[in-house]
């Protein structure tokens, strides 16, 4: 046991003695070759030995080999005595064994195991090495050719290998110690897969190898390997085959290149095809990733492989894609779908074959989805079996429910077979606008799908190519573009952003339609950046009512971007829930603000202002923010306001307490508020003052002169009001009396007619105040300033019929207030004949339409009508609102009323 330690590690040091002495290594070749090791009774008897051993030399067709003799005296060595094995490699293409350069070949070690058959026959494994098409593992699959000899004994496999950092020709062989080893993997039948793993920074490097073979007791060493890594790839196989028919009615074989591989491939494809009348093979080697295949006949059956191979350069077959099968059918359409856009032309061909007979092209016949038979003007002949139908001037499918395309059908003159040609007709004219930021910084462009025929499988996809300077008159797609993300938004439309930009660079854009069937592009556009900036809106929008003016000044400044000219459309309305915009231009690029005139002065006003190039190009802005107005007083108030007094006091007495009442200014008067109320006052002793009362809308003060005379003054923060009533109290005006009469009519709950009838008076009557309050409560009093010229005056208040009420009639003076007429209930010697004219207002118009309606009715069935009209009119006398009515009467005033000319003067 111990001598076999021995005999092991005294072979492991002759090898590595044998491979520093001598620097030379066996090629690897991309193609299988063998490694044989043979007995001593083989024509080798040149033997190289280091020193201290015996040698043994002969000559062998030129080539030289080196073996290790090894004597024992131990029994067990009894049949293996000065035995010797000599290993050497030889390939395919040359039988003769074969070594480096320098003739070192491998030794093997004779253990204590019988042998006697290694000792006839030797031993022999096929060996090919590759780097995996990863481009991470370098493989070296064994096998070997005699099996039944090593049935029984304990195979192990072991290969050293070395990688220099170094990439060199001839590089030097490494030192003891710097061999690496791996396990191989074996299996049952004699087969090892050694994989060693490879850096891809060294796979142009020289890698350094032998296999270290234990079987039946004997260990074997090959000679020293060597091989580039990168010479050696055997890529995956080829992916992704597929055939199809193509517009010219060939057979398409394609596929695709596997991944990883860092050079061009060759192909070798072969394939078979099986039909009725033929049956042939072929194989060829293509650099293309397609094959055509002309004479494609209906109802055959076309099976193909593909296996790929470096193109330049020493390589390694890949293995055999799996098989693809291809069958044609009876009617062959070629292509068998069409996408296409609107107002294209294209063509489909057919090959018909019926009852293993191709139909002659002259009497084919084409058909659109079974129901219109296609104009021969449109058939075309192009062989004897192949006819053509082209379309012209395309119009977009309509889907007809799940089908999103039109059958066109190649029919026989009697017959229809039930397969059928696809014709997708899409418009894809879609529009893509763009905007440019404010700032400049990039550009935003949007487009949607709404208006395109979707269809499954297909993708979109935006293309653009940039022109240094400016757009092209007519924008084409160029061959070079780059694509765009894009990215569906919330309202359908689909945004792109390009950042950063070039201002003066045209950018053509279009949208291309990736589907299985091919690629559409929509008509292409170009942009320019500058010319679609859209603005930031204007800043510092400002807006006030100008002072003694009145109108509505509007203020901005332009932004800083673009540098254009610019115009400003400006908005503005009264600010509320729901504004009602007003619009204005400004066209003057220099202009910063704008007077425009306003109805009312005293209402807050929203404003808004937005700017687009002057030139028209690009978009408006968003509106600014908005701006309002202040309620500012612009002038002062137009007069004071209207008052009235209320005297209490003895009327013996000359001293009367005077209560002034006045209602608050509207804005409109007070242009626009009312900071307080100023009371002048003047007496006939040409005593004048006045008092300051603040925000109150009542004066009480002590008439105690004979004429004493009060004005009442709206003051704002501008001044007091220009013109004012004034209001004069005199003692001997309140004697005279013109009113000769009044009378109070009550129209309804709502409404009371006051009438009066005057006498001539040689005083200037100014105007009427006109009181009225309810007797029966104690509430104020309530009073009407109305027009001198009036005799008649509807008031407008809530009455009530039970309660008693005072009505007073104060003619205004310019001398004084004169004497009241005053009344205290409703006329009663009228009030039935008032209400009865108020019944005839609602009555006579129901009469009328009821007459008109009536009278045409009439027309159509005047005997049924005249029944009708006797049987449902109701005779007035048993009308409860009509008893005790003389109807053909006149009544009095009824003329005035109806008139309505003096209503509310």
């Amino acid at each position: 046991m111990i001598c076999q330690k021995f005999c092991v590690v005294l072979l492991h040091w002759e090898f590595i003695y044998v491979i520093t002495a001598f620097n030379l290594s066996y090629p690897i070749t991309p193609w299988r070759f063998k490694l044989s090791c043979m007995p001593p009774n083989s024509a080798y008897d040149y033997f190289l030995l280091p020193a201290g051993l015996s040698k043994n030399t002969s000559n062998l067709n030129g080539h030289y080999e080196t073996a290790v003799e090894f004597n024992s005296s131990d029994t067990h060595f009894s049949n293996l005595s000065k035995t010797t094995f000599h290993c050497c490699f030889r390939s395919e293409q040359d039988r003769n064994c074969s070594l480096c350069a320098d003739n070192i070949e491998g030794k093997t070690f004779v253990s204590t195991v019988n042998s006697s058959v290694f000792q006839q026959i030797g031993v022999n494994w096929n060996i090919q090495c590759w780097l995996k098409g990863d481009l991470k593992l370098f493989i070296c699959y064994m096998e070997s050719l005699f099996k039944n000899p090593f049935k029984n004994y304990n195979h192990k496999v072991h290969l050293l290998y070395v990688l220099p950092e170094v990439s060199e020709d001839s590089p030097l062989v490494p030192q003891k110690g710097s061999f690496q080893m791996v396990h191989c993997n074996c299996s049952v039948h004699e087969c090892c897969e050694c994989l060693v793993p490879v850096p891809t920074a060294k796979l142009s490097n020289t890698l350094l190898m032998c296999l270290k073979i234990t079987s039946g007791g004997i260990i074997f060493q090959s000679p020293l390997m060597s091989v580039q890594p990168i010479n050696m790839v055997k890529p995956d196989p080829p992916l992704g085959l597929r055939m199809e028919i193509t517009v010219d009615g060939n057979l398409k074989i394609s596929w695709s290149s596997p991944p990883l591989v860092p050079f061009p491939l060759q192909y070798e494809v072969k394939y078979s095809e099986n039909s009725t009348t033929v049956i042939r093979e072929a194989d060829k080697i293509v650099s293309a990733t397609s094959l055509l295949v002309d004479s494609i006949l209906p109802g055959s059956s076309y099976e193909v492989q593909v296996r790929g191979k470096r193109l330049d350069g020493p390589g390694i077959w890949s293995d055999w894609s799996t098989p693809h099968v291809f069958t044609t059918q009876d009617v062959i359409y070629f292509p068998p779908k069409i996408l296409t856009s609107v107002g294209s032309n294209v063509s489909f061909h057919c090959i018909y074959k019926n009852e293993n007979k191709i139909v002659s092209s002259k009497k084919i016949v084409w058909w659109m989805n079974l129901a219109e038979k296609i104009p021969q003007s449109q058939y075309d002949v192009v062989s004897d079996h192949v006819s053509q139908v082209t379309f012209f001037n395309l119009n977009e499918t309509k889907p007809r429910g799940k089908f999103t395309y039109d059958a066109v059908y190649c029919c026989n003159e009697h017959e229809c077979h039930h397969r059928y040609a696809e014709l997708y007709v899409i418009d894809v004219n879609i529009n893509i606008s763009c905007e440019t930021d404010g700032y400049l910084t990039k550009m935003t462009c949007r487009w949607s799908t709404n208006t395109i025929q979707s269809l499954a499988g297909s993708t979109l996809q935006l293309r653009y190519h940039r022109r240094s300077l400016y757009c092209s008159d007519i924008p084409s797609i160029h061959p070079i573009s780059k694509p765009k993300d894009c990215y569906l938004q919330r309202d359908g439309f689909y945004e792109c952003v390009f950042q950063p930009i070039f201002l003066l660079s045209g950018y053509t854009m279009w949208i291309r339609i990736n589907h299985p069937l091919g690629s559409l592009d929509s008509p292409p556009t170009c942009v320019l950046p500058d010319s679609v900036v859209k603005p930031l809106p204007p800043s510092s929008v400002k807006a006030e009512i100008t002072k003694n003016i009145g109108l509505l000044k509007i203020s901005w400044e332009k932004p800083v971007f673009p540098e254009n000219n610019l115009q400003f459309q400006i908005r503005y309305g009264l600010s509320g829930k729901e504004v009602q915009w007003k619009m204005y231009d400004v066209y003057d690029a220099k202009s910063k603000s704008v007077s425009l005139p306003v109805p009312d002065f005293c209402a807050v006003y929203a404003v808004q202002v937005r700017c687009k190039r002057l030139d028209g190009l690009g978009y408006w802005s968003n509106w600014s923010n908005p701006a309002y107005t202040v309620v500012m007083d612009i002038k002062v108030p137009m007069r004071g306001p209207e008052f009235w007094r209320i005297i209490n006091g003895d009327t013996m007495k000359k001293e009367k307490n005077v209560t002034l009442l006045w209602k608050p200014l509207m804005k409109n008067d007070s242009l626009c508020s009312v900071q307080r109320y100023v009371i002048n006052h003047h007496t006939s002793c040409n005593g004048t003052w006045s008092e300051d009362v603040g925000n109150h809308t009542k004066f009480t003060f002590l008439w105690t002169e004979q004429a004493h005379t009060v004005t009442v003054l709206a003051i704002n923060s501008i001044g007091a009001s220009v013109a004012n009533f004034n209001l004069t109290f005199s003692w001997p005006m309140s004697k005279v009396n013109i009113v000769q009469s009044l009378s109070a009519y009550p129209l309804n709950s709502s409404c009371v007619i006051l009438s009066w009838i005057l006498s001539p008076s040689d005083y200037k009557l100014m105007y009427f105040i006109i009181e009225w309050k309810n007797l029966n409560e104690d509430g104020e009093i309530k009073w009407l300033r109305i027009s001198s010229s009036v005799k008649k005056y509807y008031i407008h208040d809530h009455f009530i019929p039970i309660e008693k009420y005072q009505f007073s009639l104060y003619p205004i003076f310019m001398e004084g207030v004169g004497k009241p007429k005053i009344i205290n209930s409703f006329t009663q010697d009228d009030t039935e004949k008032h209400q009865n004219d108020a019944g005839l207002y609602v009555i006579v118009p129901v009469i009328i339409s009821s007459s008109i309606l009536l009278l045409g009715t009439l027309l159509i069935s005047h005997q049924r009508m005249k029944k009708l009209f006797w049987e449902d009119v109701p005779n007035p006398k048993n009308c409860s609102w009509a008893q005790g009515l003389n109807f053909q009467k006149k009544m009095p005033g009824t003329k005035e009323l109806m008139g309505g000319g003096w209503l509310n003067q």
